[in-house]
């Protein structure tokens, strides 16, 4: 069995990778997602799809890489898929990020690299000397006269996998002071944002991106017969981030620039989702993307009691920031052990709402 050619594998490791980060020390609880959550980040939303990914899963569970955890009273559906912690190793063999052997450590300390790997040589690298000597070799060629690619065509020219990139995207070779994607001539180019326009009352106004696509549906709803926001964007989880570059796109077709609100699920990644697209508009010269406070006020009081456990690691204090007033309850829910599904601000209630403070 190859996770690597498991979409929903390949999506939970990404998600990982995040969440872990780069820390050596062993974590105190296993990684874990909402099944329906994953899915919907992962883009796996038509019946054939989901049925495939549904037996991938268990296929993956029955040979120990994940555990299932059943929704209640419905054992025959998923509820949430859980990474367990002593197979986190195995995960990052089968991903190629295992910690080098001691031959492959000393290789890359007496490698002639290139002056942007220099860095590898004192740095604890999880990556194998021949993906590292790939790399070399590209950044050892004449690449100034190369033009700027899409990431997943320079990783196939430079490791003969057109994802390899993406997945190294994410570790500690990437940082300010190490290499950069316009090192490799390469971008993100993210999925193009689908997006629905407000009436014509609403051209002036701001525009709101949604997480998930059953509130997006929802709001695309109540914007037709309120004419709250000029467009509502479908985020679609993490994509939201590298699609927030066709914001500029969207501002053409609204006739120009406008706030950005946003609305998601009250979790650790939920909140990082519109922070980190926040940081990729502002460089590059767009919106910065701000809370919809109205929205995530009512799902603080509408989720008051009802909270489903949170069972990732605790995120830092400072990740609630960017909610402004409404930081606090959303620590104190994360204390608890708690997060709250936007889908509670649905449109049983939402058609009864008045068009104050919105």
């Amino acid at each position: 069995m190859n996770p690597t050619r498991m979409a929903i594998a390949c999506e939970l490791f990404a998600q990982w990778r995040v969440a872990r980060g780069d820390r050596l020390e062993p974590a105190s609880r296993p990684f874990t997602r909402d099944w329906e959550h994953l899915l919907e980040t992962a883009g796996i939303v038509s019946a054939t799809d989901r049925s495939d990914t549904e037996r991938d899963a268990r296929a993956l569970a029955a040979e120990g890489w994940v555990q299932l955890k059943p929704v209640r009273y419905r054992p025959h559906l998923i509820h949430r898929i859980v990474l367990p912690l002593d197979q986190e190793s195995r995960w990052q063999a089968a991903f190629g990020f295992a910690p080098p052997s001691d031959e492959e450590t000393r290789l890359i300390r007496d490698f002639d690299w290139a002056p942007e790997l220099q860095f590898v040589r004192q740095s604890r690298i999880q990556i194998a000397f021949d993906e590292l000597r790939q790399l070399n070799g590209f950044l050892a060629s004449d690449r100034d006269a190369l033009p700027t690619v899409p990431i997943k065509e320079r990783s196939l020219r430079i490791f003969g996998d057109e994802k390899r990139l993406d997945a190294l995207f994410s570790s500690s070779l990437f940082r300010p002071d190490r290499l950069s994607l316009a090192s490799l001539r390469c971008e993100i180019v993210g999925e193009p944002l689908a997006w629905k326009r407000g009436s014509l009352e609403a051209a002036a106004r701001p525009i709101i991106a949604i997480e998930n696509a059953a509130t997006w549906h929802s709001y695309c709803r109540w914007n037709v017969e309120r004419g709250l926001f000029s467009a509502v964007i479908y985020g679609c989880g993490n994509r939201f981030v590298d699609g927030i570059r066709y914001l500029a796109d969207l501002f053409g077709e609204l006739g120009g620039p406008r706030r950005v609100l946003y609305f998601g699920d009250l979790d650790p990644q939920g909140l990082l989702i519109p922070q980190e697209a926040s940081a990729r508009a502002r460089s590059a010269g767009l919106s910065a993307v701000e809370p919809h406070e109205w929205s995530y006020r009512q799902l603080l009081a509408l989720g008051a009691d009802r909270g489903q456990p949170w069972e990732g690691e605790p995120p830092a204090s400072t990740l609630c920031d960017w909610l402004g007033d409404l930081a606090e309850p959303a620590r104190e829910l994360f204390r608890s052990g708690k997060r709250l599904a936007q889908e509670h601000v649905g449109w049983e209630f939402l058609q009864h709402q008045d068009d104050k403070e919105k």
